[in-house]
């Protein structure tokens, strides 16, 4: 941080316990940011609604190169629950801050093309083996575009590969025009 961070408290005694908090909340900061300019954070104790027993409001507000963040007002009856979720909700604000300034975007998993190559033996679920001789898993949940039943031994798909618990999984399974590089060879009626 390149001023010092500021600490204000609002209707409330100083604290140390939460100032010391407060401090290695924001010195934490850097992690997800590390040219923030300033930060400045209240912690307010409201006595607006007696009858609700004890309210805190924390807030932040951070200053980065071309950028004002601020989380506003979270409230809660202890301070410290407060002065976390307004840490949470302001790294948030830092870490999609940075991915933007770096030209980060949200990255759509790349499809993979395959052969269905068998099902089991109940015929809900079946096997696709890719170019490279992997094999994924799929069930009826994953097809999109039409039904699994339409389905057969040998037809081209394209897929989003994951690996799950039980191996190696086939998410939405379709079928349709899949031509270009890679694309799978026509079955042969071996099987």
């Amino acid at each position: 941080m390149k001023q010092p961070l500021q600490i204000q408290f609002l209707g409330m005694e100083t604290s140390p316990a939460v100032e010391a908090l407060a401090r290695e909340k924001a010195l934490k900061l850097d992690r997800y940011c590390p040219d923030i300019m300033s930060c400045r954070m209240v912690i307010e104790h409201l006595n607006k609604h007696q009858h609700q027993g004890r309210q805190f409001a924390v807030r932040i507000h951070v200053t980065v190169p071309d950028h004002e963040l601020a989380v506003d007002r979270v409230v809660s009856e202890d301070v410290y629950v407060a002065l976390r979720d307004a840490y949470q909700d302001m790294r948030r604000q830092l870490e999609d801050t940075t991915q933007r300034r770096r030209g980060f975007e949200k990255t759509h998993p790349t499809p993979v093309r395959g052969e269905v190559v068998r099902f089991d033996g109940a015929g809900q679920a079946g096997f696709i083996r890719t170019g490279d001789g992997d094999e994924y898993y799929f069930d009826a949940s994953n097809v999109v575009g039409q039904p699994f039943e339409h389905l057969s031994v040998g037809a081209t798909v394209q897929f989003i590969p994951e690996v799950g618990q039980q191996g190696r999984q086939a998410k939405r399974v379709s079928t349709g025009k899949h031509g270009g590089p890679g694309e799978m060879p026509a079955a042969s009626d071996d099987s």
